[in-house]
């Protein structure tokens, strides 16, 4: 797990700010290939997913991270499909990696936004974290 699972521009109060949720998925797809510098294919080795999966893993985090880089949003890591490496159990997520889908195909969106917090039924086949929430526009997660 990342050591800080919450990013967001000094000074500006956090109620104020909208959230870009980066899943812990994309998270280490950033860190093996931007950080680490693997190239795409062994990343998806060690992430025991298709390179293609890493591709578009890695798409969606980089548009995460630059809209909120400018856009003055917050960046909150949390979520995704993974398995803790010397671990067994599947922690959350959507099915990738090994991990099983979490709550299955029923289940509840919420809002990030702590002032709105609404919720909206799951739609299957469309991870949570794809939506805007209807009331405010913020992302939405899984209920836990």
């Amino acid at each position: 797990m990342p050591n800080a699972t919450y990013f967001k521009p000094r000074g500006i109060p956090l109620s104020t700010l909208e959230e870009e949720v980066l899943t812990v998925d994309e998270l280490e797809a950033l860190r093996l290939t931007d950080v680490e510098q693997l190239e795409q294919t062994k990343a998806a080795k060690k992430m025991q997913i298709s390179q293609s999966t890493l591709q578009r893993i890695l798409t969606k985090a980089h548009q995460k991270v630059s809209t909120a880089l400018t856009m003055g949003r917050a960046i909150k890591i949390e979520g995704g499909a993974y398995i803790m490496q010397n671990s067994q159990q599947p922690t959350g997520g959507r099915g990738r990696m090994g991990g099983p889908v979490a709550g299955g195909p029923d289940g509840t969106c919420i809002c990030t936004n702590p002032d709105c917090k609404a919720e909206v039924p799951h739609q299957t086949g469309v991870p949570c974290s794809d939506q805007k929430c209807p009331k405010c526009g913020s992302s939405m997660t899984r209920k836990a």
